[in-house]
């Protein structure tokens, strides 16, 4: 029997970002859902093993690979959620990959087109590649407009993070709200979905996000009280953006 197509899907650059940014959402979003990772590709046999990845514990590039599609088919059973897993290399193990397998996979969504969430873009620069390419292709077959989700835990480190003033913090922060000024020189970005987790939705994200629990010790030097009840994974937020009109003899 051939399964329903998605009503969801939300792209994750990479492995743990749809857990770590909308585990509390996914729940309430349109099933099915599907996670599209699209950094989700194995490393060539030549490379060794990156810097994170040592830093993580790894010994290769492959050892790497395996435990992370295990923990990521954990994170996506625990949310209910399918997954598909695109083969463009990670970072250091595919510089200068073009994304034409997401090219591929958003121009054969099916019609009508499901929701698609896509990342916000803030402080990453695969997340950044992601949305970007994304937008364009959705544009360029006239899909309905995506909704943009907050990279958490970049976004979430925000001091108003979670808060009512969020989105004028953002629009005013040069440490964590680029992303969404840069944004807003093109689209009005509406606020679609504000979550602040309750008791019950918070120990759900918890276990997701300890799922991925190869990254969680170089995360946590990076970021903090990653897995703290106050820290920046706290709080989940949504935007629908709205194109602004483009002055007359502007290139879009």
């Amino acid at each position: 029997m051939t399964p329903p197509p998605p009503r969801t899907v939300i792209l994750s650059p990479h492995f743990d970002d749809a857990a770590l940014s909308l585990a509390g959402l996914i729940p309430r979003l349109p099933g099915p859902v599907t996670v599209v990772t699209v950094f989700g590709g194995a490393p060539a046999a030549h490379h060794a093993v990156s810097w994170w990845d040592s830093t993580c514990g790894f010994s290769t590039a492959a050892e790497a690979y395996r435990a992370r599609l295990a923990e990521d088919a954990r994170a996506a059973a625990l949310l209910g959620v399918d997954r598909t897993v695109l083969d463009h290399p990670d970072g250091p193990y595919g510089a200068g990959d073009e994304l034409t397998g997401l090219d591929a996979f958003l121009s054969a969504l099916p019609n009508p087109f499901p929701l698609v969430l896509l990342p916000l873009g803030t402080n990453q620069p695969d997340h950044e590649r992601v949305r970007d390419r994304a937008l364009r292709v959705l544009d360029d077959l006239g899909a309905p407009p995506p909704l943009l989700y907050a990279d958490l835990p970049y976004t979430g480190h925000l001091p108003e993070w979670g808060a009512p003033d969020t989105d004028r913090a953002l629009g005013g922060s040069k440490a964590y709200g680029v992303a969404y000024q840069d944004l807003l020189t093109c689209y009005r970005l509406d606020l679609a979905h504000d979550l602040v987790l309750t008791d019950a939705e918070w120990a759900r994200k918890r276990e997701a996000v300890l799922c991925y629990a190869s990254q969680l010790a170089p995360l946590a030097a990076d970021h903090g009280s990653l897995l703290a009840r106050g820290g920046p994974l706290r709080a989940e937020r949504v935007w629908s953006p709205v194109r602004r009109p483009q002055p007359a003899g502007a290139v879009a």
